[in-house]
């Protein structure tokens, strides 16, 4: 069935759907990566979001097992590619991407020209869009609503049996944040986004803030939580949208940029020096003025925008982009160590 994509501007995109034939709106928004279209589908940090994948080819290796998602679901609004393959070929294949997305009812559009998509969207900024079939419906800006809360988990979760006990505040996390938590012997226990860690007489040994999607501003429980576990100087690893709230409970300021990051071929470089890591990054907002005792820890190596930062002698740290990777390069996984050295 034949469909368009249409931003707030008015310039329209014809494309055939091949998900669910049903219209939605959200945020448009690009990635760069050549791989790992299930694993960003999944990513809760999409919540809100139409997804223009600008690698040409999507669905030539199907949809693995739930276990390799980095989430329940399917978090994206909708997804725009420029060639869709029904017919994949991959051994952890179950299914093709097209019955994946009509089972979640998200829809979804092959528009050729993604390219002319992409270049506005950088020369003009991301913005609202929608994808309709026929019949019309309303832009819907994400960032005005609070989508931590909306991603965040209901219930506590336990993982992992280990020593150190890790608390991690689940912003909107991808489950390989878990994984490379569990595999490096921890206790994990995860907790929504708005828990009171302190009221609650939970026993960690260190925290981390996850990921997630929108403005780091709309989550003030996580920041006030974060607040209270700086006062008591307790080891603090933030990730992605964490990276801002530590920011914000440390009063520092952020912003949102013009297109954000999204892909898993970004350089961050590691401040004070010439070395470069390639990593996974999915972010709109980064920080803006760093907090007092705080001093960059790495650096974006195209826009040198803020890539992480690090408290000159207490162990808080953060990064902007995904250590975790998955999809992505392993050359950052070294963080979780680093942060793990930091508890007693």
């Amino acid at each position: 069935m034949i469909g368009k994509l249409v931003l707030k501007d008015g310039t329209k995109f014809i494309g055939k759907g091949f998900g669910k034939t049903r219209p939605a709106a959200g945020e448009v928004v690009f990635t760069t990566g050549m791989v790992g279209y299930p694993e960003s589908l999944t990513d809760p940090s999409y919540q809100g979001q139409i997804l223009v994948l600008t690698y040409p080819l999507v669905g030539n290796y199907g949809v693995p097992e739930k276990k390799f998602w980095e989430s329940r679901s399917i978090k994206v609004s909708g997804l725009i590619v420029s060639d869709y393959i029904d017919t994949p070929s991959h051994a952890a294949s179950k299914r093709t991407l097209r019955s994946w997305l009509e089972a979640e009812n998200i829809p979804a559009l092959i528009i050729k020209d993604t390219r002319a998509l992409t270049q506005k969207l950088r020369s003009q900024g991301v913005g609202l869009g929608k994808i309709e079939f026929g019949r019309k419906i309303k832009f819907n800006d994400p960032n005005m609503r609070n989508l931590v809360a909306e991603v965040s988990t209901k219930k506590i979760i336990k993982a992992g049996q280990g020593r150190l006990k890790i608390a991690v505040i689940d912003c909107g996390a991808k489950q390989n944040i878990i994984r490379e938590l569990v595999a490096r012997k921890t206790q994990v226990t995860v907790v929504p986004w708005d828990y009171n860690i302190f009221e609650k007489n939970l026993k960690f040994d260190g925290i981390v803030i996850s990921n997630g999607p929108g403005d780091p501003k709309m989550a003030t429980d996580t920041i006030e939580t974060v607040k209270i576990a700086m006062e008591k100087k307790i080891p603090i690893l933030g990730i992605c949208l964490g990276n801002q709230i530590l920011t914000l409970a440390a009063d520092g300021d952020t912003y949102k940029l013009k297109f954000g990051h999204r892909g898993q071929n970004h350089g961050a470089i590691l401040a004070g020096t010439q070395r470069a890591f390639l990593t996974t990054q999915n972010h709109g907002f980064a920080v803006k003025k760093l907090p007092k005792g705080f001093r960059p820890w790495f650096i974006n190596a195209n826009d040198r925008t803020n890539e992480g930062i690090i408290h000159n002698s207490l162990p808080f740290m953060s990064v902007q982009f995904h250590p975790e990777s998955h999809p992505g390069p392993l050359d950052t996984g070294w963080i979780f160590d680093e942060f793990l050295k930091k508890l007693k």
